[in-house]
């Protein structure tokens, strides 16, 4: 039985972020450097290392990182004031706040807070609303990262998108609610089923899908006997089980057994797959926004 076709994220990343780092020199010679933002609010060592990496990306490519760090004592309203110094901050292109917010903050009253134009995930709500009316696919709006990321590392691969049968699995905000949405505009043209935890019968909607993008976050749950032979599989769930006495790491699964390998035709690996594209795109849509403003781009994730 030959094993499927493993597609690596990382090396997709790597190569996005060289160009990346050509536009942002292009940038720098028009006397435009643009700049993340990041709101963190307490020690959480989950959320440190997230916005550690975001910064160390950022570094790699000539971005500059603006940091707002505050207790996990922090209330509303200290939190609410560090939003609008990074919507008035002119060195800050877009900014990431850091979730989750300490328990008792309305996280959306937060969000919600945030300058769209400056909205690095492209999860805002008047985005996400404007990505709903926007059937073309011809947007000047930051798109949501994993989902942009999963679109972008399958045609980097060599998949089509267009006329398939895509199952997606979960319908969470970061990922399987705005993916419908890209993958029904006319630039992708995929055909979208979207099961969740109130799907009678999973396994009949995965077995006649072409390509499956699960982002569930749970272990290996999805098995070889669910999966169409061919199907290209795209790993998002994240499932961590305790930490590695010997190397002091969590465990980290995906959500496919590793028995569908023998039935796909090609898949994404989880760690190294998604994640990385998920990190560039965010590196993306920071480029794009500075693009923008510089006249230099009319479209985000053009």
């Amino acid at each position: 039985m030959v094993q499927a076709r493993r597609i690596d994220g990382a090396a997709c990343a790597a190569t996005l972020k060289e160009q990346l780092k050509r536009r942002v020199t292009a940038l720098a010679a028009r006397g435009v450097v643009p700049g993340l933002g990041t709101l963190l609010v307490g020690e959480d060592p989950g959320s440190l290392r997230y916005v550690a990496c975001k910064r160390r990306d950022c570094a790699d490519i000539g971005i500059r990182s603006i940091g707002e760090h505050l207790p996990a004592s922090a209330d509303f309203d200290e939190i609410a004031l560090a939003v609008e110094r990074l919507n008035a901050d002119p060195v800050c292109t877009a900014y990431i706040v850091q979730l989750p917010l300490p328990q008792g903050i309305d996280e959306a009253a937060i969000l919600e807070r945030v300058d769209p134009a400056k909205d690095a995930d492209g999860l805002h709500p008047r985005n996400l609303g404007r990505l709903v009316l926007d059937i073309s696919g011809q947007s000047d709006l930051p798109l949501p990262c994993t989902p942009h990321g999963i679109l972008h590392l399958l045609r980097w691969a060599g998949v089509n998108w267009e006329g398939k049968d895509v199952c997606v699995v979960g319908r969470g905000i970061t990922a399987g609610r705005p993916l419908g949405l890209l993958l029904s505009r006319r630039d992708v043209n995929a055909t979208v089923d979207l099961c969740h935890t109130g799907t009678a019968d999973l396994a009949e909607h995965t077995r006649r899908a072409d390509i499956i993008v699960s982002a569930a976050g749970q272990e290996h749950f999805i098995t070889a006997d669910m999966v169409k032979p061919g199907a290209v599989l795209v790993d998002v769930g994240v499932s961590r089980q305790p930490v590695n006495p010997a190397t002091g790491r969590s465990c980290v699964y995906g959500d496919f057994d590793p028995s569908c390998y023998e039935v796909a035709g090609a898949y994404t690996s989880n760690p190294g797959g998604v994640g990385p594209m998920t990190r560039v795109m965010l590196l993306e849509n920071i480029v794009s926004i500075a693009e923008q403003a510089a006249g230099l781009r009319a479209y985000c994730g053009a």
